[in-house]
């Protein structure tokens, strides 16, 4: 799978960490994690805010719709990755697009231990996305 750049961001008194995705899946693959069948109700994330928590990125109607394309498009063959205390570090379209075709659970790879992050104090405009 040839994935584009992307991040997995998170707020910290450091302020923002960012994960590399496509890092987070080589680990997941080199650690040789198994998929297991996770509970949708155990992604804490699907409750709280996700896509619209930085200042300026309001949820209009078109912001939720590029979201909405992204659910439809979302391939759930692939599973979710999940940190090593079970808190969602990619895969929310795909956790949405099983929840709104009434599933309970998705496939899911858990890391073994959580890496440190790639950026500290990250700012996601100024990361780097042309590879």
């Amino acid at each position: 799978m040839n994935l584009r750049p992307q991040y997995h961001l998170r707020p910290s008194p450091q302020g923002l960490l960012a994960w590399d995705v496509r890092k987070l899946i080589a680990l997941a693959a080199q650690q040789q994690i198994q998929p297991r069948w996770v509970a949708l109700s155990d992604i804490t994330e699907l409750d709280q805010r996700y896509w619209f928590s930085e200042p300026g990125d309001e949820p209009t109607p078109r912001a939720i719709a590029e979201h909405l394309k992204l659910v439809e498009a979302a391939d759930t063959a692939y599973p979710i990755l999940l940190d090593a205390e079970g808190r969602l570090m990619d895969g929310m379209h795909r956790a949405v697009k099983r929840l709104v075709q009434g599933h309970t659970d998705i496939w899911a790879l858990q890391l073994h231990s959580t890496p440190a992050p790639d950026f500290v104090g990250a700012d996601p405009e100024n990361l780097p996305y042309d590879d």
